[in-house]
């Protein structure tokens, strides 16, 4: 086998299918296999996908194993000479499997790969090239430094934002989120390790990765993330698991420090955590006594592009669900550049005022189509949006819309 795909997955089955889809695209031609590892999810993802995807190796848990444990199983189980790590909440260009493939196999020193991740809007986040947080590295992005000069190459390390965007580059750490790894380096370096339950196992693997002698690479493909669309970001578990997981890191990794070394990197790490929980607990307890203003969410207009049949769809459903949009009937062949096209201009100009959500059929659009048209143009106040005319399911970051 050449390739083992594995994905964790909890609570969200509609996005994992788009992954899913995305991913037979992209492995066409490809010695692959898939393994998707369910982390006890309530939204019934086993018993929805398993029987849209009978060629996908389901393994359901009984419980949260956590990130790292949930993908040891599989990696134990698998047996391609390459294993791609990768979130539920993405999508993938039709060419970036095998472009990354090439790449690691013309590059036998490399032992893992990343590549540029895009946020809703087509911007490349920054989290996909990043520096071992080593104590200083740390201390620079913890104290606003990074982000005053991310083009210093010694203060701005923690995001390696002084690489450019368009050519392979050599990085330090590669996201857990599209993780391409050489089994022979795993088999050296050893598995994920498990103390991290989620969070900081990526940066701890880069890190083992690079010790044992290989190299970690970023490549300029491109592949959508919706940042972790099943991970609750205002809560005080994810405080706890997040700053944890630094805390975990730096034992691992730094315990020969001196006495006097280490206890100002704890105190800062333990004092920007409790800096998060205050400010979260702070806003609950003013929202909720009425202090704060909740300002109306503005819902989104839609710009539904595609052709007729899924435009057709798209209208039923818009009607159905009260949504405000436009639709075009075209393709990739009458219109290449998609929304970007002077054609669609006056339909823009609504962006200034609320967001818009311009959505693809996915049948008229590649995936990497649309990952190209944004990347290539991306606008303020303009999100990425997909539909699926055989599933009839509008996608985008915020929810799902059926």
């Amino acid at each position: 086998m050449k390739l083992s795909i594995i994905i964790v997955s909890y609570n969200v089955k509609s996005y994992l299918e788009q992954c899913l889809i995305s991913l037979q695209r992209a492995t066409e031609g490809i010695e692959a296999d898939i393994y998707v590892v369910d982390n006890h999810s309530k939204d019934g993802s086993v018993d929805f996908l398993s029987k849209r995807f009978s060629q996908v190796n389901f393994v359901e848990s009984n419980h949260n194993l956590g990130f790292s444990r949930a993908n040891n199983i599989a990696i134990r189980q698998s047996e391609g000479e390459f294993i791609l790590l990768i979130n539920p909440d993405t999508f993938v260009g039709e060419h970036v499997i095998g472009e990354c493939l090439a790449f690691m196999e013309s590059h036998p020193d490399a032992g893992a790969l990343g590549l540029c991740m895009l946020g809703r809007d087509g911007e490349a986040a920054r989290e996909s090239r990043r520096g071992i947080p080593t104590p200083l590295t740390a201390f620079y992005k913890m104290t606003g430094l990074c982000a005053k000069f991310p083009k210093n190459k010694r203060l701005g390390r923690y995001y390696m934002s002084y690489l450019p965007w368009d050519e392979p580059a050599e990085i330090e750490i590669v996201s857990g989120a599209f993780c391409m790894l050489r089994r022979a380096a795993i088999e050296q370096v050893g598995l994920l390790d498990e103390d991290f339950f989620m969070y900081g196992e990526d940066i701890d693997l880069s890190y083992r990765i690079l010790k044992g002698g290989f190299k970690n690479w970023y490549l300029p493909q491109k592949i959508l993330h919706y940042k972790g669309e099943s991970t609750e970001h205002s809560s005080f578990r994810y405080i706890h698991i997040f700053y944890d997981a630094m805390l975990i890191f730096f034992r691992k990794h730094y315990r020969h420090m001196s006495f006097w070394l280490s206890i100002p990197i704890k105190t800062a790490i333990y004092l920007k955590a409790t800096v998060a929980l205050i400010v979260m607990l702070t806003t609950q307890m003013r929202r909720s006594l009425g202090f704060l203003n909740r300002k109306r969410r503005r819902d989104p207009n839609y710009l539904f592009i595609g052709q007729q049949t899924a435009i057709d769809q798209c209208r039923k459903i818009a009607r159905f669900k009260g949504l405000f949009g436009d639709f075009v009937v075209a393709d990739a062949t009458t219109h290449p550049d998609g929304h970007n096209d002077e054609v669609f201009a006056s339909y823009l100009t609504s962006s200034e005022t609320r967001p818009l959500v311009v959505v693809y059929d996915t049948d008229s659009y590649s995936f990497e189509q649309i990952l190209d048209i944004f990347y290539r143009q991306p606008r303020n106040n303009v999100f990425i949006g997909t539909y699926n005319r055989k599933t009839r399911t509008i996608i985008r970051a915020e929810e799902v819309i059926k």
